[in-house]
């Protein structure tokens, strides 16, 4: 990993940076909302008071418990000394309920819905691609072009025409809760089915509208490699077609990591959509309460723990990537 060494270390530099820059904007944009989050609570607080001069004083109680009097600076620099330690403040619309204890709940969700679909996705896509530019036939007139429009179809738009035809319609799936209202979350095979039968809209959303994307892209990248040099070569000396079709696919794939990274955040941010629409309990459903009930350390909390994801799947595949292209440690020894 010596040759490595000055690759990674670019890489993590770059990372941090973006990850600072992305805290503050976190913690400030959400601060720029207008209305007064804190009114909320404290009008439940006084709730039943008639003298004024109380209510006001309730009122200023709760502004001075949440410090939200103080300059932005020194809101933020509290906010950040607790935030490194995994306390990211009280939540305003779900009081007194932390904020940590709320992510908590929702970021297992996510990434138990988001990971496996984007991945499937990214997967089949990459398959499709490469069959489509190898065989040709209808899986390049006909297939391809399925999945391409499809991809095209926005993730909110996906998410309801399968929500409509096989939750509303034919009533095959559940259409929103990632699990029975009526269940208590626990190991029962009931519970576990539920879950199952609720999991199936959104994970298919999210994977329908990932493939064509990636498909386009390797079916490219497939048939540049088919006819490089190095193929007609290859085919001149003999070698079976099958040993050079995976030297191909093998090049062919090396650009698609890439793009992987490079859409990572967009794919992200469809999936939070369908969780959204679907009502699946994930980070995308806590955001949209959060920014309803102008909850901005909930909304603070959401946004960084996204940035984070992206960013670090981001920083892996440019990890893996580093490691299977030789081409990057032969430029490190420069």
């Amino acid at each position: 990993m010596k040759g490595y060494k000055k690759y990674y270390t670019q890489k993590i530099v770059w990372y941090l940076i973006t990850l600072i820059f992305a805290v503050a904007l976190n913690f400030v944009l959400p601060r720029l909302m207008p209305g007064d989050p804190v009114s909320a609570i404290a009008g439940q607080a006084a709730e039943g008071m008639t003298d004024a001069q109380a209510i006001k004083k309730v009122y200023d109680e709760y502004i001075e418990k949440f410090g939200v009097n103080q300059p932005i600076p020194v809101q933020f620099a509290k906010w950040l000394k607790g935030a490194v330690h995994g306390d990211f403040g009280v939540s305003f619309s779900q009081y007194p309920r932390t904020v940590a204890d709320i992510i908590k709940s929702s970021v297992g969700w996510t990434l138990a819905l988001q990971l496996p679909a984007i991945l499937l996705g990214w997967l089949l896509g990459n398959v499709l691609g490469a069959v489509a530019a190898y065989i040709k036939g209808v899986f390049d007139k006909v297939i391809l072009p399925t999945f391409l429009f499809i991809s095209n179809v926005p993730a909110f738009g996906m998410a309801v025409v399968l929500l409509t035809i096989f939750g509303v319609t034919l009533g095959w799936a559940p259409t929103s809760g990632a699990y029975g209202y009526d269940l208590i979350p626990n190991m029962s095979w009931t519970f576990v089915k539920s879950v199952f039968a609720h999991y199936q809209l959104p994970f298919w959303a999210i994977v329908l509208t990932t493939i064509g994307g990636q498909a386009i892209g390797m079916r490219s990248m497939s048939i540049y490699e088919l006819n490089a040099d190095y193929v007609k070569y290859s085919r001149f000396l003999g070698i079976k077609d099958r040993k050079i079709v995976g030297y191909v696919f093998r090049n062919a794939m090396l650009p698609q990591i890439t793009g992987l990274a490079m859409s990572l955040g967009t794919m992200m941010g469809g999936a939070l959509v369908s969780e959204i629409i679907f009502s699946y309990p994930g980070i995308g459903t806590t955001m949209m309460s959060a920014i309803k009930g102008n909850d901005y350390p909930l909304l603070s909390a959401c946004t960084l723990i996204i940035t984070v994801m992206v960013l670090v799947a981001n920083l892996l595949v440019e990890i893996i990537y580093g490691v299977i292209d030789p081409r990057i440690k032969a430029a490190q020894q420069d």
